[in-house]
């Protein structure tokens, strides 16, 4: 792994407070975050980060296990959701005004358990 990956849910969630820290530090407009696309998707799924709202598209499926999951985030809320005609699926828009290790938390939980990613996903910071 290089110091822009990981694939344990430690080293994951350093990875996504590192990641969250630099974006801060340095006031860029968004940090992404993605894993690799199963054989099943068009996109691999992403999680962006932009002062203090997180940016995630999500299938019917997805949407309702992330509104499930946010219920142990009660900091976070979701703002908008977006389904534009021509595009299955939603772009959520939730509000996470939390430090670095709550955000990582939650993202490497929502790659988890919202996107079905095994224990031992990779993960890599793309854009910070």
């Amino acid at each position: 792994m290089t110091r822009f990956s990981a694939d344990t849910p430690t080293e994951r969630r350093k990875l996504f407070a590192d990641a969250v820290v630099a974006h801060r530090k340095r006031a860029s407009p968004f940090l992404t975050v993605e894993t690799s696309k199963a054989d099943d998707e068009e996109i691999a799924p992403w999680i962006q980060l932009s002062e203090h709202t997180l940016n995630m598209d999500c299938t019917d499926a997805e949407l309702e296990r992330l509104q499930s999951m946010l219920d142990d985030y009660p900091e976070f809320r979701i703002d908008q959701l977006e389904s534009p005609e021509n595009v299955d699926g939603t772009n959520v828009r939730i509000s996470a005004r939390s430090d670095a290790n709550r955000l990582a938390e939650f993202m490497d939980r929502a790659f988890r358990e919202v996107y079905g990613r095994d224990d031992s996903y990779t993960a890599w910071a793309v854009e910070v």
